[in-house]
């Protein structure tokens, strides 16, 4: 009997790859060459009967692989963003989506508060400070701010949200939130992002990518948000308007930014990069060898779920 094909854009974790290999044909799109015009002509020569494809969601899938997948019905994407994907094209084809938010949750919430805490106290300079022997010549490191007992305002209150919430009121935080919608949550509600940050003291970023947040964190809000205010995002460089985020930083009007997504990855703007008052992560909140394999794992059992015929394990609506 020959198994049900599948398409591989992205390779999972090379621990997780045997499962796909036991039970169906992989159609190995990713070692087809470097260029999209390569991973183009192998889809077209193999992908006929293709079921279900496997990538990230930055991956370049395009109309014309999708053309050459007419049998296509489901997405599996390896990452928790799926803004690279078209959305559009896949909607309009039937194709059902899939994500791996669940499994990173857990791990991206905790670098939601290490960069809140590293923002607040400046610990990267701190830090530079012992190594490089200016404590001993220049005395005691100027005093920072505490978290415990302050004002955080948490932008999407998705999952992700929700798990930095929990955390911060360990810290015995007043957290408050934004969302497109109010939730069923023992939180403070505010309809108004600028209100909500004009009444916090940290606001951190949690909300998907994608056009309908493009520059949703605008130079009114980082402005309410104030000159003592932190700016935390672990969602997706395009959420914030990096230009005003920039202006905003070297101005004063805003106190200080802790970031792990930016604009222009790999290769941040350096007028971003070189402010002092700027706490810097390389993407990589959910940098862990623990949730890259729940990720992964959690990839695979979407699709063995949808070959099966059962609900999808995460499934994002399109």
């Amino acid at each position: 009997m020959n198994k049900a094909e599948i398409m591989v854009l992205t390779p999972v974790r090379s621990s997780i790859m045997p499962q796909l290999e036991e039970r169906f044909d992989l159609l190995r799109a990713d070692k087809a060459g470097e260029t999209t015009a390569e991973k183009e002509a192998f889809v077209t020569r193999h992908g006929a009967n293709c079921r279900a494809l496997l990538c990230s969601g930055n991956a370049e899938l395009t109309v014309a692989m999708l053309d050459a997948m007419p049998q296509l019905g489901h997405v599996s994407c390896l990452t928790a963003g799926y803004d690279g994907l078209p959305l559009r094209e896949l909607a309009a084809r039937g194709v059902t989506l899939s994500n791996t938010s669940p499994a990173l949750r857990d791990d991206v919430a905790d670098m939601a508060i290490l960069l809140m805490l590293a923002g607040k106290r400046d610990f990267v300079t701190a830090e530079t400070y012992v190594r490089s022997g200016d404590w001993a010549t220049k005395g005691m490191f100027p005093l920072q701010r505490s978290v415990s007992g302050k004002r955080l305002g948490i932008v999407g209150l998705g999952s992700l949200g929700q798990a930095v919430a929990t955390r911060a009121q360990a810290f015995n935080m007043q957290v408050s939130y934004w969302n497109r919608r109010e939730k069923n949550a023992p939180l403070r509600f505010h309809p108004d992002l600028i209100q909500l940050a004009s009444e916090s003291d940290v606001l951190i970023v949690t909300v998907a990518g994608g056009p309908e947040t493009e520059n949703l964190i605008s130079a009114d809000v980082m402005q309410a948000l104030g000159p003592d205010g932190l700016l935390v995002n672990i969602s997706r460089g395009s959420v914030i308007d990096e230009p005003a985020l920039i202006d905003a930083l070297q101005s004063g009007k805003l106190g200080a930014a802790a970031l792990d997504v930016f604009a222009s990855e790999p290769d941040p703007d350096p007028r971003l990069t070189a402010l002092r008052n700027v706490t810097l992560s390389p993407h990589h909140a959910s940098g862990t060898e623990e949730a890259r394999n729940a990720m992964a794992q959690l990839a695979v059992d979407n699709i063995f779920a949808f070959m099966d015929d059962k609900p999808l394990i995460s499934p994002v609506s399109i």
